[in-house]
């Protein structure tokens, strides 16, 4: 994408749009008498798959950012292949989806065939409109604006392929299945700290390497350019591999990371998503030395040697979010030493959500020195020694959790390090006591949406971990 162009474009936003209703609509009077897809129910989450080639509609790369291309892809579970349906009115819906909370949008508002489809922010412009009509159980999906339907361009069956717009001619091609992904609300794009600070972006809209084995993937993550690595299979790494700035590190299904860990040492804008972690020598993800904006998301965690994912020595501005703990026992670490305060005060503010511990043992998280950290609509399943403990003066808010079968939810104090501050309120309790709560902590900066707690289970079984 052309940055100066798209940047011209939208801020003529208004402009343009006001010259939309005289474009003229290139539909069949067929589709337009249809009925609005009856299968649509706003809210719900689906995976949007091609009844051409069986591959589901895909943001680019898990990209955030707009601009980012829509394209077709082997179906992962990823939150960037689920799509909800936003009520325009008039049988017209937005096309939201699920990772970035950004709609489709027929790109530069180009009428053309073979226009780009992209995400971008939900301005309810006539060219983020789509007519929905179903035929045999297929919808179609022409826009307001151009009068065209969602294709896949060319008649492609190779994943990574493009999705455009043409004249609506109900191909298989233009015809779509509505897959239900199961959950209706919950909160899924990026939230929480990783927000701040410029907010995380990883490699943005570069093009992806897919890599399957030890000595390609340390070399394809390596360096401080834009990257964008996928993950094919098992990888069976000797040690910490190093991951460089502005990354992005996507599984694909079934992605799994054995025998070592990745590390994160005095680096920026890196997101990690849908991998499994497993018999880790070390750490599974270590974070530290001042690193900032860091995503860890939707991965599944195994035991190994030491912590599934810690965060230390001054690190910030990170979010760990839908990840699954399997029988772990030093879960997170947030801060490694009482003895590293000057490094650490004013740092470590991290936002742990809707995140999945069962049956783990220990630090769910245990943190030192940060506030604000947030820790909100998690699932605390059967954890044996203590959920979060908050030491060293931490200010820790534990909110909206849904804690069951947990003998001590929170903790003050841990070990040899002094109490730290906890604010804990609307958790819900399943045979688990009332957590504990100690002083007050400062409010976090961001917006976000807080689960019913009582539905957090529900919500984080049916969505955390890699798929």
């Amino acid at each position: 994408m052309d940055s100066n162009r798209h940047g011209h474009t939208r801020r003529g936003f208004w402009k343009v749009a006001g010259l939309a209703a005289a474009v003229p609509v290139a539909a069949s009077a067929g589709l337009w008498a249809a009925s609005p897809a009856q299968a649509v129910t706003p809210g719900t989450w689906y995976f949007v798959k091609s009844r051409h080639s069986g591959l589901v509609l895909d943001v680019l790369n898990m990209s955030t950012a707009g601009g980012a291309e829509l394209i077709q892809y082997t179906q992962t579970g990823t939150t960037n292949q689920q799509f909800r349906f936003v009520d325009s009115g008039g049988g017209y819906y937005r096309i939201q989806a699920r990772h970035s909370n950004m709609v489709l949008d027929v790109w530069e508002w180009n009428a053309a065939n073979g226009a780009t489809i992209a995400q971008w922010n939900d301005l309810n412009g006539t060219n983020q409109q789509w007519l929905v009509a179903e035929s045999g159980g297929y919808a179609t999906f022409v826009n307001r604006f151009s009068g065209k339907a969602l294709d896949v361009w060319e008649w492609s069956t190779t994943p990574g392929s493009r999705i455009s717009q043409y004249d609506y001619l109900n191909g298989y091609n233009q015809q779509w299945q509505l897959v239900p992904a199961g959950g209706s609300t919950p909160t899924t794009g990026l939230v929480g700290w990783a927000t701040q600070n410029g907010g995380t972006t990883g490699g943005g809209s570069a093009s992806a390497v897919t890599v399957s084995s030890a000595s390609a993937f340390t070399s394809a993550v390596s360096g401080s350019s834009a990257k964008v690595v996928r993950v094919s299979g098992t990888i069976a790494l000797s040690g910490m591999v190093n991951v460089g700035s502005n990354t992005t590190i996507i599984g694909n299904s079934g992605a799994t990371i054995t025998g070592g860990g990745l590390n994160m040492n005095a680096v920026r804008n890196v997101i990690i998503q849908n991998l499994v972690f497993r018999d880790y020598s070390d750490d599974g993800i270590n974070v530290q030395e001042g690193s900032t904006n860091i995503w860890v998301d939707h991965n599944t965690f195994y035991p190994g040697y030491d912590g599934s994912c810690d965060i230390k020595r001054g690190s910030d501005y990170i979010t760990v979010s839908w990840n699954r703990f399997e029988g772990t026992d030093k879960t997170m670490l947030l801060g490694h030493s009482d003895d590293n305060g000057g490094q650490d005060i004013g740092h470590l503010r991290v936002s742990y959500h809707h995140n999945w511990f069962n049956d783990t043992n220990q630090r769910n998280p245990r943190v030192r020195f940060g506030e604000p950290v947030h820790v909100f609509s998690n699932y605390y399943a059967s954890v044996n020694d203590y959920g979060v403990a908050t030491t060293m003066n931490a200010g820790v808010i534990f909110e909206g959790n849904y804690i069951e079968n947990t003998s001590s939810p929170a903790e003050i104090g841990q070990g040899d390090s002094a109490g730290g501050r906890i604010v804990s309120r609307n958790n819900h309790l399943v045979n688990s006591p009332t957590p504990v709560s100690s002083g007050s902590v400062a409010g976090v900066p961001y917006s976000f949406t807080l689960d019913t707690p009582a539905n957090v289970k529900s919500i984080v079984t049916g969505g955390a971990g890699a798929k």
